[in-house]
């Protein structure tokens, strides 16, 4: 037993330790993933992050610590988001045909998604440091700390809002979108993207290439359209 606490008090202090639980933990939630069917409660993203905040809750392994490792994952992520571009280039034609109504379902989704949060932040009373942070929620979360930032908000928290918008999104979508009769994998990848971001345009991938293109789209089209106007409600909340 002392030696395998030695092992883990080793392991939990160099980076072997992030990017092995990050690989490991994964593999075995996406596993669980497949074997269920894809079936929404089962996202891997969220149960990668419940054993992973978990694990490190338990042992008292200082975030840091755990990041110096998956840092070496997380550096994937920016060749990851460009290569969305690849399959709205072979709908090139077709994008732009309906390139106005698409534009304005982001529009409309974006403003949408901002008064939802303005919403549950006036129903709940929260302070303004949350009421600006919750704003962006519908962003991907490296915008979103930076919008919450320039209003006013806490970075960490719009982080914590916008994965939780995400991960909502990803496990309500199929049933949603089934009550509501939408059948068209266009139309349903775009909706997603527009209120769950990266979270909900990985889900979409997954399950049909139109759905993963259109809500690749509508995730950098928020991502645009959001960096433009929030900044304004800065201007128009105390």
């Amino acid at each position: 037993m002392a030696d395998f606490v030695e092992l883990w008090t080793y392991l939990s202090s160099t980076p072997l330790f992030g990017l092995t639980a990050t690989i490991a933990t994964y593999a075995l939630a996406q596993a669980f993933y497949d074997r269920t069917g894809q079936a929404p409660a089962a996202n891997p993203v969220l149960w990668s992050v419940l054993v992973l905040g978990g694990v490190l809750l338990a042992t008292s392994t200082p975030y840091p610590s755990y990041f110096s490792g998956a840092q070496f994952i997380h550096v994937l992520l920016g060749p990851a988001v460009v290569a969305l571009a690849w399959p709205l280039w072979q709908r090139r034609a077709e994008l732009a045909a309906h390139g106005a109504r698409l534009v304005l379902a982001g529009v409309l989704g974006s403003a949408a998604a901002v008064a939802t949060g303005l919403l549950l932040a006036w129903l709940l009373d929260l302070p303004a440091e949350v009421r600006q942070s919750l704003v962006p929620k519908s962003v991907t979360a490296p915008v979103a700390m930076g919008l919450a930032e320039r209003l006013g908000g806490v970075p960490a928290m719009a982080a914590v809002f916008a994965v939780l918008t995400g991960l909502v999104g990803a496990l309500s979508a199929r049933p949603i979108f089934g009550a509501m009769g939408l059948t068209d994998w266009r139309v349903r990848g775009y909706a997603l993207g527009t209120a769950s971001h990266g979270i909900g345009a990985a889900r979409a991938l997954q399950v049909h290439p139109d759905a993963g293109a259109y809500a690749a789209l509508a995730l950098a089209l928020q991502v645009v359209l959001s960096t433009l106007w929030i900044p304004l409600l800065a201007l128009l909340t105390p």
